[in-house]
């Protein structure tokens, strides 16, 4: 894996996931108690033997940039390789932004032929996958592939969100879908790719956009050898609210597909320096998954704590996702509900009750309650689902202490603390 150096495409802005990547990316989003979403791939690449990596970030990349720092968790803060975070500047020659997946890989051209690369890996920052890219690079080779896609089956209802892959039985990709209504293909593309140096700087002389639209799709229709490699583990693109709410609660499930603590192929991240579980006399846990930090005063059901979250006396929190050093007083009750970092809940306050119907115009919600960071719900309130408040909402956001089912709170920007 020497000649193999990887990109990892984390610049997605995450529109799907509303108030939770109003200020990340997706590939920064918290993920199964104590991890972020890239952490998945860079682990993939640490365990696979990839040391050189770079990320191409562009939307809110603050938080990916303190998550991975030199990439000490990783085993990439190395002298001869390493990780590098790759963002859109500008200069006297082009304007800066990234204007999709391929064009950022163009505007870093000169950064991935100072590493002297025979093939580049293509990989997204925004799915949850374990995967050895070892035998992909071992298939392309033995193919004498100019690209190899790697492709998963997905059920029929889910092919609309995927780009769909038609392959030959010899392996080779007859055509590609890009998210279709309806389709005979069983193989999603997993949004990672494995060129060969050259034929890759050939395609992006063009300044392409999208690596899908305008590269790969014209090389399959030219007739070039791009070939697919199945692969049968786990992966789950969390770029919507549904997808992302069910990937973490399959979590605690009794047998999930997603199995964390297998010691042969450990997630990798940066660990928070926190203090043990603390468990009060009435806390009960049922199916929850835990972090370090936190404590638990009230009942947890089928629900996962990311490190620091206060669950005071007699609270009860029911499949819900309640990241980082979040408060939750004595009484309160959250169900079905997504609670980002720093959001404060007053005594005895409800968020998530309700049927969760859909209503127009908030179908991404999936029928849950999302509360953005840096919230503060007051006492004795009530948030019915489905629902939004945005990043920094205050308890005066809230017409009488009640936010009905349908509505809708936007971001607090900071200068309004200001007034």
């Amino acid at each position: 894996m020497r000649d193999v150096l990887a990109l990892i495409l984390s610049g997605g802005g995450g529109e799907r996931l509303g108030v939770l990547c109003a200020e990340r990316a997706v590939s920064a989003l918290p993920f199964g108690g104590k991890y972020r979403v890239i952490d998945f791939v860079l682990s993939n690449c640490c365990h696979s033997g990839v040391t050189r990596v770079g990320v191409l970030a562009q939307h809110a990349p603050a938080s990916l940039n303190d998550h991975i720092g030199a990439g000490r968790p990783w085993d990439l803060d190395r002298r001869q390789g390493g990780v590098t975070i790759l963002q859109p500047y500008q200069t006297r020659s082009h304007a800066g932004w990234y204007r999709g997946t391929a064009d950022a890989i163009a505007q870093n051209w000169d950064w991935i032929e100072e590493h002297h690369p025979e093939r580049v890996l293509i990989l997204s920052g925004d799915h949850i996958v374990r995967m050895d890219y070892r035998p992909l690079v071992a298939a392309h080779l033995q193919r004498e592939a100019a690209v190899t896609v790697a492709v998963t089956k997905v059920p029929a209802h889910e092919a609309h969100r995927f780009g769909m892959v038609h392959v030959e039985r010899s392996g080779r990709i007859r055509s590609i879908e890009e998210k279709p209504q309806r389709t005979d293909a069983a193989l999603a593309n997993m949004g990672i790719y494995l060129f060969e140096t050259e034929r890759l700087a050939e395609m992006l002389r063009a300044r392409p956009v999208d690596m899908v639209l305008d590269v790969l799709r014209p090389q399959v229709a030219a007739g070039q050898r791009v070939y697919a490699h199945e692969f049968n583990g786990y992966w789950e693109d969390v770029g919507t609210v549904a997808s992302y709410y069910r990937a973490n609660l399959e979590l605690v499930r009794p047998h999930p597909r997603l199995v964390l603590h297998d010691s042969r192929w450990p997630i990798l991240t940066r660990d928070e320096e926190r203090p043990p579980v603390w468990l009060g006399d009435d806390a009960g846990i049922e199916d929850g998954l835990v972090a370090n930090g936190c404590r638990i005063e009230g009942h947890v059901r089928r629900s996962i704590l990311f490190p620091g979250v206060h669950v005071g006396p007699g609270a009860e929190i029911e499949e819900s996702i309640i990241m980082a050093d979040t408060r939750i007083e004595g009484g309160a009750r959250i169900q079905h509900a997504i609670l980002d970092k720093y959001v404060k809940v007053g005594e005895r306050a409800v968020i998530g009750e309700g049927n969760g119907m859909e209503s127009a115009g908030l179908e991404d919600l999936a029928g849950l309650s999302i509360v953005g960071k840096d919230t503060w719900i007051e006492h004795d309130a009530r948030v019915e689902r489905p629902s939004s408040i945005g990043v920094g909402g205050r308890y005066e956001d809230l017409t009488g202490k009640h936010l009905a089912a349908g509505g809708t709170v936007p971001n607090r920007r900071w200068f309004e603390e200001m007034r």
